[in-house]
């Protein structure tokens, strides 16, 4: 499986962002976000089962934060909204609940 996210950027605060995560593969994956800002560990972000449901987030971004997945087009997406100069991070998505697939990440980058 090769996951490769995209759709990151330069955003002001309280704009917004959709990431994208395409997958090569089975597509039949619990998938994952997460984050990992300057200077802190890895943050799992939000999670999405295979069929689109169970969808869960993080305290962090509960309220400004969608995740979604089309699997005809194997890919996940992660829509963030109301951003916050703390959501700066490099995200990544990751495949399965044990986390045994990674992308290479898409930075976000939060400034005026």
């Amino acid at each position: 499986v090769q996951l490769v996210e995209s759709g990151g950027g330069l955003v002001q605060p309280g704009g917004s962002l959709t990431l994208s995560c395409a997958s090569s593969g089975s597509t039949f994956y619990y998938m994952n976000w997460v984050c990992q800002s300057p200077g802190k560990g890895l943050e799992r972000v939000s999670g999405i089962g295979s069929d689109g449901s169970g969808t869960d987030y993080a305290d962090s971004v509960k309220g400004r934060c969608t995740v979604s997945r089309d699997n005809a087009k194997n890919t996940v997406f992660l829509h963030l909204n109301s951003l916050k100069s703390e959501g700066t991070a490099l995200y990544y998505c990751a495949a399965a609940t044990t986390f045994d697939y990674w992308g290479q990440g898409t930075q976000v980058t939060v400034s005026a």
